[in-house]
């Protein structure tokens, strides 16, 4: 690897003339520049056209497995220092599984935390940015220090300390988020460092059909390369805190269940676990192979998927003619049991699997139209069974006892006594459809995950930031309200209120400010955030227009 990198030059303030110092895993691109005393950590990624510049600053680190992406720059001031982790002092300090994404700028002094995400074009000077954080694009933080943990959106100025406290936590969808972009710069890692490597190209090229060998010949696909949509599971299982591990059979031992297990694997890290289960592929070549997903404290499996069979074709099935079991945050094939009570939608009965498998109890609630906007939701009959096609049963029941009003599906952990999922599967307006044979075809979205459906004009749906910013507003213990104005009174700043919205409970509140945009479907609806201390109004922004 030639990289572009020198030492620094020599400057009144600092004459040591000092050179980067690159672990022998990490990949600095040749098209970026590195200057002066750069402590670049293991498996880190520098990508094409960053320009890292210890010349008048100095010096810096950048932790392992943190990836900075293409355009980023990192400079920093003679004055001022940031304290690292090993108690050192830097002008640059970037932490552990760090993204700093497109053309961001870190100018020290500055410090950022481990598992930050700093998202494209966003600016730190002279701030500290603690651990888990989320900036998202456009955002410049100065002179501040923004405690663990908090979400910075797009286009935000954080200048004084008082913004920074008040900032929201992280949700659990942008930590996923933040760990698929890590996941994503370290599979380009490998396969930078796979480019330069001859036999690893070799490789490569040997395993696509019709590729020309060393020799000149044609040579035959030998081996199943692991497919992206596995690579896809691994990383969504390593960020799930799950164990992986694989095994294989014969075709003979196939029918009769009879796996045996590769080599275990105890590596955490996404390219070494790849690395293992291709090996496992490698040395059982015309076998059938599978992927394990383990949980570990539960000492139970969540994914088993084959990944190679004799014949060469990739199924999702677990060879023994049942559904294969996939973790609760990816994506699945799972298909609801025959005599569910008269079938429903493929997403909601995967939902129930999912729900009942990781030892959650199962509820239903219904609401008419008029009590909707208020949030008095009452229970449907208890559901007792943990017996799937039953659970399937008595929910088909509840949305037929219904008909015509808002249903919607709980998930309650016994444990801590709460809720986890709260989802929408019936609304007056939107009867859950069927396709011809008696069986829905859709149902809602989960409160938790957030509303998909964009608002247009009216439509009453809330999209992803409205949701996430109504829970943000209440998690500051702020009040929450909403006003309407038509388009001739709009120029006139002439808002009313909707009603008032009294709960602190997210789901209520989210249904009564959906309830308000469905009533004024055509006209402008505002969100409003107030300070009751204060007496104050923190937010005001508009989620409908007309």
């Amino acid at each position: 690897m030639v990289v572009r990198s020198k030492a620094a030059p020599p400057t009144p303030w600092s004459k040591n003339m000092a050179e980067p110092q690159i672990h022998k895993t990490a990949y600095v691109h040749s098209f970026s520049n590195m200057i002066g005393d750069v402590r670049v950590g293991a498996h880190v990624l520098v990508a094409p056209g960053t320009s890292i510049r210890a010349d008048e600053g100095t010096p810096f680190s950048i932790g392992e497995y943190s990836n900075i992406q293409d355009g980023v720059v990192i400079h920093g001031l003679d004055a001022g220092r940031v304290v690292g982790d090993d108690n050192n002092p830097y002008s640059v300090w970037i932490g552990k599984n760090c993204s700093i994404a497109h053309m961001a700028l870190i100018h020290g002094p500055a410090y950022v935390g481990d598992s930050c995400f700093i998202g494209f074009r966003s600016t730190v000077f002279n701030a500290r940015v603690g651990k888990g954080c989320i900036v998202m694009m456009h955002a410049l933080i100065q002179d501040v220090e923004i405690p663990p943990g908090k979400y910075i959106p797009s286009g935000a100025i954080i200048t004084n300390q008082q913004q920074a406290d008040r900032l929201p936590n992280v949700t659990e969808t942008d930590t996923k988020f933040a760990t698929h972009v890590l996941g994503i710069n370290e599979a380009l890692r490998s396969g930078y460092h796979c480019v330069e490597d001859k036999a690893c190209v070799l490789e490569i090229r040997n395993e696509t059909p019709g590729a020309v060998s060393s020799n000149g010949n044609a040579t035959k696909q030998e081996t199943m390369t692991i497919t992206q949509e596995a690579i896809s599971q691994v990383r969504d299982l390593l960020a799930g805190g799950y164990r992986i591990g694989t095994e294989h059979v014969d075709e003979r031992r196939f029918r009769m269940g009879s796996w045996q297990s590769c080599a275990p694997i105890e590596s955490k890290n996404l390219s070494e676990v790849i690395s293992s289960l291709e090996q496992c592929l490698a040395e059982h070549r015309g076998e059938y192979v599978r992927l394990i997903g383990i949980d570990a404290k539960a000492k139970r499996r969540v994914l088993e998927t084959i990944v190679q069979r004799p014949n060469g074709q990739v199924s999702s099935s677990n060879g023994n003619g049942n559904s294969s079991y996939r973790p609760s945050h990816s994506p699945s094939s799972y298909s609801a049991p025959a005599g569910n009570g008269g079938g429903l939608p493929t997403e909601l009965a995967e939902q129930v699997h999912h729900i009942l498998t990781q030892g959650l109890r199962l509820g239903t609630e219904y609401v008419d139209e008029r009590r909707f906007r208020t949030g008095s939701w009452k229970s449907c009959a208890p559901i007792e069974s943990k017996n799937e096609s039953q659970v399937l049963a008595e929910l088909v029941n509840c949305l037929k006892e219904h008909q015509g009003e808002y249903v919607r599906l709980i998930g309650i952990d016994p444990k801590a006594k709460r809720r986890v999922v709260e989802t929408i599967i019936q609304r007056p307006n939107e009867t859950v459809a069927t396709n011809g044979n008696g069986r829905p075809s859709s149902a809602g979205q989960t409160y938790s995950s957030s509303y998909n459906s964009a608002p247009s004009g009216g439509s009453g749906n809330l999209d992803q930031g409205v949701a996430d910013m109504v829970r943000q507003i209440l998690s500051q213990g702020f009040r929450l309200g909403a006003e309407h104005v038509n388009k001739r009174r709009f120029n006139n700043g002439s808002w009313e209120s909707c009603g008032a919205i009294d709960t602190q409970n997210p789901s209520q509140a989210l249904a009564a400010v959906e309830g308000f945009m469905r009533q004024y479907a055509g006209e402008y609806v505002r969100l409003i955030g107030i300070d009751p201390k204060a007496k104050r109004r923190v937010v005001e922004t508009i989620v409908q227009r007309p």
